[in-house]
């Protein structure tokens, strides 16, 4: 998130969120995956500050989204809850749009169904709902593998059978090529990681989303995944399979899963162009 970010704290049932946000105009609620926080979407933040008023939070339970009670396997209704209260304290009088990417994105799914009135448009990127594949047997058995070997050796061998299991991945950055924001919050990330491996990972890739409820949604809806990640069925897969479903096409963005971070300026340009699309009206305006 931008240095000019406003910093804030939004207290929720069971929790207490952080939540940053910077920039001017309609809102636009960036959800992040994974093990991230707030900062994941820090490279291209400042492009969509342009446009929008861009706000970004720790999911509860992470970084310093603080749980007020005990931690358990967490529940993808509660998160879209979450959401949806910021988006009420952000916004109270005007529709917003949201970007989800990974996890992040199965509750952007959850938040478009339960509450299309106060969406304009819903980015889901890459959401790993494997349930939605024909065969999804192999998928759900490598994320209970992943978090039996988190259990046994620890986060660092789970992530690496994970990376494996998922097709591998190209070699990541080195730190000093991400932006400040991004290596403030690799420790936190680590910190994070046996929350998703233990609590996150199986139950919000273990359901399906609500078709009926997002086709009622109608073309708020952009299902989205990476030019990279073609042919990596758990990753591409269950968007293209809900494209199908709902009648909509699958957006293509730079990059692969972690596209946002990888190519931030190209993937920043491209979600504005998705929100600038037929039948949508300018944020700007």
């Amino acid at each position: 998130m931008s240095t000019t970010a406003a910093v804030g704290t939004l207290a929720v049932p069971g929790a207490t969120l952080h939540h940053e946000h910077t920039g001017s105009g309609p809102l636009l609620l960036l959800i992040p995956g994974g093990a991230a926080d707030a900062a994941l979407y820090a490279g291209m933040t400042d492009i969509l500050a342009a446009h929008f008023t861009v706000l970004s939070y720790d999911p509860r339970g992470l970084s310093r989204s603080t749980l007020h009670e005990p931690l358990t396997d967490q529940r993808v209704e509660v998160w879209s809850d979450d959401a949806h209260r910021l988006i009420e304290a952000l916004s109270p009088h005007r529709d917003a749009y949201v970007f989800g990417s990974s996890s992040g994105a199965v509750v952007a799914l959850d938040l478009l169904a339960r509450h299309p009135e106060r969406l304009r448009r819903v980015i889901a990127h890459e959401p790993p709902l494997v349930e939605l594949l024909a065969d999804p047997a192999p998928h759900r058995a490598l994320f209970a593998e992943v978090r039996e070997v988190f259990r046994a050796e620890g986060a660092g061998a789970a992530m690496a059978r994970f990376s494996e299991g998922l097709g591998g991945r190209p070699a990541e950055r080195e730190p000093t090529a991400l932006p400040p924001a991004l290596q403030e919050m690799a420790p936190r990330m680590h910190a994070n990681l046996p929350v998703f491996l233990e609590h996150l990972l199986c139950p919000f890739t273990a359901g399906l989303p609500d078709v009926d409820g997002l086709r009622r949604a109608g073309r708020r809806l952009i299902p989205a995944a990476g030019r990279d990640s073609r042919g990596l069925l758990p990753l591409y897969g269950p968007a293209a399979q809900l494209a199908e479903l709902l009648d909509l096409e699958v957006a293509e963005f730079p990059g692969g899963h972690l596209g946002a971070v990888e190519h931030p300026a190209e993937f920043a340009a491209r979600l504005l162009e998705l929100y600038r699309s037929p039948g949508e009206t300018s944020p700007d305006s």
